[in-house]
């Protein structure tokens, strides 16, 4: 079996206008793997940000095609991860890790 690190589970922080809003909720959205689960990405984060996960929710984004420039292009689909916090508890994703 081999060693997975901790750092492979998440690959960055998606930062949108509508992630932004949420961060008012306590919560934080990443770009994760498409084989994460919830409680591996609760392990993870728990150990990496040192904070106390109270809920996660996944979402799967298909791929598709997109028109740009008159030629189809096919966008890659991944899945993010909508991670709520405790309350009072956040993370700061400007310092890196």
């Amino acid at each position: 079996m081999e060693k997975i690190h901790l750092y492979d589970k998440i690959y960055s922080p998606i930062l949108t206008e509508k992630s932004t809003a949420l961060s008012d909720q306590n919560k934080i959205v990443f770009k994760v793997p498409k084989k994460a689960n919830k409680n591996n990405l609760k392990k993870n984060i728990e150990k990496i940000f040192k904070v106390n996960v109270v809920k996660i929710n996944i979402i799967n984004k298909q791929n598709r095609k997109k028109l740009t420039r008159g030629r189809k292009i096919n966008v890659k689909g991944y899945k993010k991860a909508i991670i709520t916090l405790k309350k009072g508890q956040t993370i700061d994703l400007t310092t890196g890790i």
